[in-house]
């Protein structure tokens, strides 16, 4: 994903603020969701989900950890 990859590469960015707008963009993702959602739109924000985690991953091992292992889990 571009967005995710621009985000990464900030220099003047701290892990911090990284992190929060990679959760912002997932939170926004998650937002346009609605009952009436197909299911092919739920996996696409699921795999761009996937993404964003591996990327926190790279700045935060264990909140990327995480974050992959809750999304794993079937509630």
């Amino acid at each position: 994903m571009e967005a995710v990859e621009k985000i990464l590469n900030y220099k003047t960015w701290s892990d911090k603020k990284k992190i929060d707008q990679l959760l912002e963009m997932d939170c926004a993702n998650y937002a346009t969701l609605g009952t009436d959602s197909a299911k092919k739109e739920r996996l696409e924000i699921k795999k761009t989900s996937k993404v964003i985690y591996k990327a926190i991953k790279e700045l935060n091992p264990i909140l990327g950890n995480t974050l992959l292992s809750a999304m794993d889990k079937d509630i």
